[in-house]
């Protein structure tokens, strides 16, 4: 018997390289599917509610919101808007990022952050590299792959800076309801304040539904939000995503339970890795973290094999922008999956 045999009739594949949400799709979401399914029938409404639940959810206005398909559609609609010829990323960062900003043209600069302070962002420092010669400074919160966040302080400085110098700044918080005390965090309080200022959301991946294709914008710029009112494609946003969304937003059970299980499993993870004197995991803050490994002639690409013969699709980030061969990524699932990958991987040492 092989050992993709041995893998597949042993172990059930569980994919801890793509960071979902390890409770599955709400339950409310299946249940508002099921019960409007004729509404394909019909076309969209204006998302008027749509709107209103977003704006619920995150504590801002209807008017300031703008919907998308996905974070990505999100980031190619602004680039343009925005008139982007020269934007700042920070490495390592989402790669993402880069690769629509080529698709565009764009030069980039990379802010490489430091590794000996765990990939925290210094905001002096950063503000101290940024001239007006860049349109665009765009970063996660919490960061891609580093599991790091940014204080909404360091954040208010940081946008301040980059109005007085002409920059528009994305943040994308598509890990952010992972994040204790997200809400002290989000740079969504923030939108009122600054019309140089998107924040990115989608619902990918805290409700577990990327085949529902969603996110929005949150941005309080009355000249790009009237351009995007005139040149978006109308009706894009299904009538069934509309349905889901607007019900998983209001789900406050799947949200408390949700938060809570993360809570508690990355805590956990965090405490058994770290003591491990032959990697170093970085405090994570969203619902995965980043392991660098200490102990030579082991790389990324062995441990994501091994891994792999037990069913555990762990993140190799060695073609990351700013790390190698010594990193990889792992997002926290169940109980009884995070055992099995903690032990299977600590054994490797």
């Amino acid at each position: 018997m092989s050992k993709n045999q041995l893998r597949l009739e042993q172990y059930e594949t569980v994919l801890f390289n793509q960071n979902l949400n390890p409770l599955g799709i709400p339950e409310s979401v299946l249940k508002a599917l099921g019960e409007n399914l004729t509404s394909i029938g019909h076309y969209p409404d204006d998302y008027q509610t749509l709107k209103t639940a977003v704006a619920n959810y995150t504590g801002n206005k209807p008017e300031q919101v703008v919907l998308g398909t996905g974070s990505s559609d999100l980031l190619r609609l602004f680039i343009p808007l925005i008139g982007v010829k020269k934007a700042m990323v920070l490495v390592p960062s989402c790669s993402e990022y880069e690769h629509v900003l080529d698709i565009f043209g764009c030069e980039k600069i990379g802010y490489e952050l430091d590794e000996s302070k765990d990939y925290r962002l210094d905001a002096d420092d950063l503000i101290s590299n940024l001239d007006s010669s860049i349109d665009l400074l765009i970063f996660g919160n919490p960061n891609n792959p580093t599991s790091q966040i940014i204080s909404r302080e360091d954040i208010e400085t940081i946008v301040n800076a980059c109005a007085a110098k002409g920059i528009f700044v994305i943040i994308d918080e598509m890990y952010i309801e992972f994040a204790d005390d997200y809400k002290d965090i989000t740079a969504t309080t923030l939108i009122d304040l600054f019309d140089n200022l998107a924040v990115f959301r989608s619902v990918s991946k805290f409700f577990a539904v990327p085949g529902l294709r969603f996110a929005y914008a949150l941005m309080n710029n009355a000249e790009l939000l009237s351009i995007v009112g005139l040149t978006t494609t109308p009706n894009s946003i299904s009538t069934l995503t509309t349905t889901a969304c607007t019900c998983m937003f209001a789900d406050s059970g799947y949200i408390s339970e949700s938060r809570s299980q993360i809570h508690t499993e990355r805590n956990l993870i965090y405490s058994a890795v770290s003591t491990n004197k032959n990697v170093k995991i970085y405090k994570p803050y969203a619902n995965f973290a980043l392991v660098q490994i200490l102990k030579p002639g082991i790389s990324a690409a062995k441990i994501a094999e091994v891994c792999k013969l037990k069913g555990l699709i762990v993140r190799d980030c060695s073609d990351i922008h700013g790390l190698d061969e010594r990193f990889i990524r792992f997002s926290f699932m169940n109980p009884k999956q995070n055992d099995l990958l903690v032990n299977t991987f600590l054994e490797q040492f």
